[in-house]
């Protein structure tokens, strides 16, 4: 065998090798962690519901839903995930699309498209299942200029045409969705506003949103409670303390970086010790519960920075600090067999809340011997320090500018930031945590 042929054979197959890694990859973009069912949860701002789900058992039946999501980074083609995971009985969705939305329950005329489920516009989901849809291209997406894009939203319609049971729901949206009156039948086809007449402050039914990117695409997760989910900030302001980190890596990473948020409202690290339908709580599953739904199946996750803790020494879970950092390591631990990175966020203060489960003394000092181990542990790959920025010294409470409420105005309870606090945590996190990861790529 000539040195020539072999010389040939080596580049042939070098070449085939570089052809055949993949470039692009699938990127969670948005998520909404799923709690219920329906009304259990810690809503904001939401309208009365009672016309729109007259029988909360019964859930939705012969009604279209219109969800409507910011991608934190933008495809051309993208997939959703229908979640049933905390139903009881099979729920059926027909004639899902994902258009951008023009405003209010409008789509920009001409970008509804369809999703389908295994070449299907039909989907029965089973209790306790979740479904990804077949791809669909967004051609819109390659005719603007991704600057024009950051930022702007779309709506997932869709229609629910039996009565759905105990619906599957992530209550704390701050952004307002659409939804028909029970008995008004498919309209998810339209991109007329009027046809959506009701709205609502939560998701329902779905859960997470994918977009093709570039290999080198970095994913983070914030995942946690309400100061997470953003309690506090302004509805529909997109100013939750991870909407401004990504809007800050926007800045200097440009479209290689998507952040999303995985907060609910009242979670906890280690209770409930048994969640379930007969036994719902108002925080969803613990944290340790939900790791495979809400970070582990989310599509590309490189980097999970996890803040919580506060709701686990409330007088609802009146938990040890020792209880709370063992099962956090058990997450975070988990996290990094996954190939994971894992920041630690320091717990805020909630001394002198005015809400009756928070603001106590023992409270307080579980907090910090939680985040002494935060900043001391080697099992984390990085620390946030959001309680050196929020609290005051002085009286070791939140900082007086930081506690007026921004959703719907009022006092404030001193445990969750307001808009002002929340820009305050995420201009406050070092880029370099992350844009060190993506040199590394």
């Amino acid at each position: 065998m000539s040195k020539n042929w072999l010389c040939a054979v080596f580049l042939l197959s070098s070449m085939f090798s570089a052809y055949a890694q993949p470039t692009y990859k699938w990127m969670t973009s948005w998520t909404g962690s799923v709690q219920g069912p329906y009304p259990f949860g810690n809503p904001s701002a939401q309208p009365n519901m009672s016309l729109v789900f007259p029988k909360p058992e019964s859930g939705a039946e012969n009604q279209s839903f219109r969800m409507v999501v910011k991608p934190s980074i933008w495809s051309s083609k993208t997939r959703i995930r229908l979640s049933n995971a905390l139903g009881t009985q099979p729920v059926t969705f027909s004639n899902v699309f994902v258009g951008l939305q023009s405003g209010g329950a409008e789509i920009v005329k001409g970008t509804n498209r369809p999703l389908l489920f295994s070449g299907k516009n039909t989907i029965t989901v089973a209790p306790g299942e979740s479904v990804w849809s077949d791809p669909t291209t967004l051609p819109f997406v390659s005719r603007i200029d991704p600057e024009y894009l950051f930022g702007k939203k779309l709506a997932i319609s869709f229609y629910v045409p039996n009565a759905s049971g105990p619906m599957t729901w992530h209550a704390k949206a701050l952004q307002t969705s659409y939804v028909t009156l029970p008995g008004a039948g498919d309209v998810s086809k339209s991109e007329v506003e009027a046809d959506f007449p009701f709205s609502t402050a939560s998701w329902f039914f779905v859960d997470a949103l994918d977009m093709f990117v570039p290999i080198n695409t970095i994913g983070i997760l914030a995942f946690g409670d309400s100061i997470t989910d953003g309690t506090a900030s302004t509805m529909n302001g997109d100013d939750r303390w991870p909407d401004v980190l990504n809007r800050r890596l926007r800045k200097v990473g440009g479209h290689q970086f998507a952040v999303v948020n995985a907060g609910i409202g009242g979670n906890q690290i280690a209770g409930p010790s048994d969640y379930s339908l007969t036994k719902p709580f108002l925080g969803g599953p613990s944290s340790v519960m939900r790791l495979e739904r809400d970070v582990l199946s989310m599509s590309g996750i490189n980097t999970v920075i996890w803040l919580e803790g506060i709701n686990d020494f409330s007088k609802n879970g009146n938990a040890s600090a020792d209880f709370v950092i063992e099962k956090m390591t058990e997450g975070v631990k988990r996290l990094k067999k996954a190939g994971i990175s894992v920041i630690g966020a320091t717990v805020t203060t909630a001394l002198g809340s005015s809400s009756a489960a928070h603001g106590f003394k023992e409270q307080d000092e579980k907090r910090k011997s939680l985040n002494q181990f935060i900043k001391s542990s080697p099992i984390f790959d990085g620390v946030i320090d959001f309680d050196a920025v929020i609290v005051d010294m002085k009286t070791g409470e939140m900082k007086p500018e930081f506690v007026p409420e921004s959703t719907t105005g009022g006092a404030g309870d001193k445990l969750h930031p307001n808009r002002i606090g929340y820009q305050i945590m995420g201009n406050s996190i070092p880029l370099d945590l992350f844009l060190d990861a993506k040199n590394k790529k």
